[in-house]
């Protein structure tokens, strides 16, 4: 006798207070990653789609840190770690301080994490207390914004636009001080999402700001290694109280080996552990060994990013005659902020168009910036050569002035 498939079990009502924690309807999504969905959608269906979304690049990571991952995978077992991660890891990146800038990092003062975002989520909880402000540039990386809500942090943003440079300042943060007390400020440079990268000038500047008002520094140099002029420094070189996120995910193409790195003064090293053993364990065995060889690849990572730079020429040269020339200088990363203005007041639905009638996956600029977004949107410059101009060729067709 057949017998029927088992029955689901019926669906409750929602019950009175069984409800996500209130502060959680402030956490905004991340639109590139929404953006990198829908494409993924049309690309199922056969469509052809030129991804400029998402800050990831299309590289694979070097032979080396391939090739380290493999032996260690085929030496058998793959466990926990120290929660701060492996010492050798930390060794070599002290080493890396040393060489690339000329500092003395102490092992000891390094933490493993699992990709920048982890790095975030400690950094908070170690250095805030409940409902502190801490100041971000606005326009910048949405999940700083999303992260310290979601942890019952406030976010205040600081204007980083057009007026600014593109660039936080000093002088901006002192007025967002006076407005209310901060607790912390929080920069990158090279920036997300206009590429914009920061004079020593201007870094030693909020360096000796945050000193003066006893304010916690934390510099994103997740980008760092990706110039195309001048070099980046590194806040360290101005306070060595300041605390340094990294990750091995855009310099050294390994987005999806989620691993990074915090550097942090010796008193945050025992707290920030604390936290790493309860929340994460410890970061991935895997990645570790992988990422410790990505300091060996200088040469391939070098000619990964010659190939940005070519992206970056092309772009440059022809964003402004398709009316694309108003723009942040991108002197860093591999993205380009646009002013859009000229073609629409809801950058929203323009990338919505953009993405459905060209083929082209661009992030709107409300991702970034809450108040001037609507009149923006970033393409990043991390895919091949032939990508990008091939994006150009669309654009062309599809904008209505081109």
């Amino acid at each position: 006798m057949p017998t029927s498939p088992p029955s689901s079990p019926p669906k409750s009502p929602p019950v009175l207070g069984r409800l996500p924690a209130a502060r959680m309807a402030n956490v905004a999504p991340f639109l590139a990653m929404d953006v990198l969905s829908a494409a993924k959608v049309m690309e199922r269906r056969g469509e052809s789609v030129i991804h400029m979304e998402v800050g990831e690049p299309t590289a694979a990571a070097p032979r080396r840190v391939r090739e380290a991952a493999q032996v260690a995978l085929a030496s058998g077992r793959i466990g926990y770690t120290e929660a701060l991660g492996l010492p050798s890891l930390r060794e070599a990146i002290a080493r890396n301080y040393r060489d690339r800038y000329g500092l003395s990092v102490g092992p000891e003062r390094i933490a493993v994490t699992t990709g920048s975002s982890s790095g975030f989520v400690l950094t908070f909880l170690a250095l805030f207390e409940p409902r502190a402000r801490v100041a971000i540039a606005s326009p910048g990386y949405p999940a700083y914004r999303n992260i310290l809500t979601a942890l019952g942090l406030e976010a205040a943003p600081v204007a980083a636009g057009p007026a600014e440079g593109w660039v936080m300042t000093a002088e901006a943060i002192r007025r967002c001080h006076a407005e209310a007390p901060l607790a912390g400020v929080l920069a990158m440079s090279p920036a997300n999402p206009t590429g914009r990268m920061m004079d020593r000038h201007a870094l030693g500047e909020i360096a000796g700001t945050c000193r003066e008002l006893g304010l916690w520094f934390i510099s994103d140099e997740i980008y760092h290694g990706l110039h195309y002029e001048a070099e980046p420094a590194t806040a360290l070189a101005f306070d060595d109280d300041a605390v340094i996120v990294n990750s091995f995910s855009k310099y050294y193409c390994m987005t999806g080996w989620r691993v990074g790195w915090l550097v942090v003064p010796e008193r945050l090293v025992r707290p920030i552990e604390r936290l790493a053993q309860n929340l994460f364990i410890s970061p991935p065995y895997l990645s570790q060994i992988a990422a410790e060889a990505s300091f060996e690849s200088t040469e391939e990572l070098e000619a990964i990013k010659a190939g940005y730079a070519a992206n970056r020429a092309l772009l440059m040269d022809a964003l402004p005659s398709l009316g694309l020339d108003a723009m942040a200088p991108p002197d860093g990363a591999f993205y380009v902020y646009l002013d859009v203005a000229r073609f629409t007041n809801d950058s929203m639905d323009f990338c919505r168009r953009l993405l459905s009638e060209a083929g082209v996956a661009a992030t709107p600029g409300l991702d970034f910036d809450q108040e001037a977004g609507s009149r923006f949107m970033r393409l990043s410059f991390a895919g091949s050569h032939e990508d990008c101009g091939e994006a150009v060729r669309r654009l062309r067709s599809w904008l209505p002035s081109a």
